[in-house]
């Protein structure tokens, strides 16, 4: 990717911007949306500092464990909560993927050994060898159908939003479209962040 410094900025606005946005989200609605709520902008958060670029802030050579932690005990609990919701299942894959990128980042796998103390984001993880190719096609496809998919909610949610009027004036963490945004931002973030390794 050309300028990965520049892409790995963008990103991590991108990621941070919409981590903020779940966080309103937190305010509002019934217990089950501010659970996924928060699934959602500890995601963002995390996709945010995993994007910051290496030569900004460099990792540590542990930092790579750290995602790992955050992110099993994330699928670990969207697994508990799978039970009574499906769409916790996404969670359980995107906690998943953030985990194997991350174990695709440990200094072992090529991710961090390039003359000592590199650095975490998306130009390390254009050094790394690929990881499992066919579990990096298969997160693809996946990620694809999810864009996909959410980019055609999106489309009917916004055209009955705006035009009941009623929604349209509503609180900021309340409106349906701005949710399914951020998952479509989340899910396309994920796509850049696949396609690097």
């Amino acid at each position: 990717m050309h300028g990965p410094a520049m892409s790995g900025w963008l990103l991590m606005a991108l990621c941070g911007v919409t981590g903020a946005y779940c966080l309103l989200r937190m305010r509002s609605g019934t217990e089950e949306e501010r659970r996924t709520a928060r699934a959602e902008a500890v995601m963002g958060f995390g996709m945010a500092a995993m994007a910051l670029p290496a030569a900004a802030v460099p990792a540590p050579a542990w930092g790579w464990a750290v995602y790992v932690a955050l992110f099993g005990g994330a699928a670990l609990r969207a697994l508990w909560f799978a039970r009574h919701r499906g769409h916790h299942l996404h969670h359980l894959v995107g906690s998943l993927a953030m985990v194997y990128m991350a174990v695709a980042m440990a200094p072992g796998n090529g991710g961090a050994g390039h003359g000592g103390a590199s650095g975490h984001g998306m130009h390390q993880m254009a050094h790394v060898a690929g990881g499992v190719p066919l579990l990096t096609g298969l997160l693809l496809v996946y990620y694809t159908a999810y864009v996909l998919r959410s980019g055609a909610r999106l489309i009917p949610v916004a055209v009955t939003a705006g035009a009941g009027g009623e929604q349209a004036g509503g609180a900021w963490g309340a409106r349906p479209e701005l949710a399914l945004a951020c998952r479509l931002t989340m899910g396309i973030a994920m796509l850049a962040m696949l396609l690097t390794l």
